[in-house]
């Protein structure tokens, strides 16, 4: 069976199962492209700004500035910015820029979330439909005879709505846990990075109070 004979048999929620697809589908390349990047720059971007953070601050922040377009380079340049901060306050801007990143990190989940579970009930309701439509016809004295074969037919077409929607939900799923991961595997990223940076910044806030170069 061909895609054409898929359209023309699936029924009436083909073409809503066709949009999810769609939609899933864009938000799942676009995903994969912010993840893609991410993943490839922020360890760089982390050892940069730590290693420049144990000789001089000024370089540290400018190079987390110019980082800036990734989400490591903004929650590290969040608390560097700050003029004189004590460590409170440098803790405190870390934590929010965190809290911020990692939200805006989650773009797409709630329409993945929308396909996996309208999908299956879009193909569930093509079925039913379809087999309202094949067993209406049925009359009891045809049952068992040649002419309830188109009947069959009909049922067997009625199901490709279900499968449809499964595999739509599916694919759809396996693309959100695996976002998923990766949004968990950042929170330990952050977590970790800013523990590091705090401490190296505490340590050049004591060295500073104590009047030691």
């Amino acid at each position: 069976m061909n895609v054409a004979e898929i359209f023309q048999k699936g029924g009436v929620t083909i073409l809503p199962l066709l949009f999810l697809s769609i939609l899933s589908l864009s938000v799942i390349i676009e995903r994969a492209w912010f993840w893609t990047n991410v993943l490839l720059k922020e360890r760089e971007i982390v050892n940069r700004v730590l290693d420049a953070s144990r000789r001089d601050w000024g370089t540290a922040k400018e190079i987390a500035r110019q980082a800036h377009e990734q989400p490591i380079g903004r929650f590290l340049y969040s608390p560097l910015q700050l003029e004189n901060a004590d460590p409170e306050m440098f803790r405190l801007a870390l934590e929010a820029t965190a809290d911020d990143e990692l939200a805006a990190m989650r773009r797409g989940d709630k329409v993945l979330e929308a396909v996996i579970a309208l999908a299956p009930l879009l193909g569930l309701l093509g079925t039913v439909i379809g087999l309202i439509v094949s067993l209406r016809s049925i009359r009891l004295g045809d049952l068992g005879t040649a002419s309830t074969s188109g009947v069959t037919n009909g049922i067997g077409e009625a199901l490709i709505a279900t499968a449809s929607g499964l595999i739509v939900a599916i694919f759809s799923l396996a693309f959100y846990r695996l976002f998923q991961g990766f949004l968990f595997n950042q929170v330990r990223v952050f977590r970790k990075a800013g523990n590091d940076l705090e401490l190296l910044y505490r340590q050049h806030w004591i060295q500073k109070t104590d009047g030691q170069p």
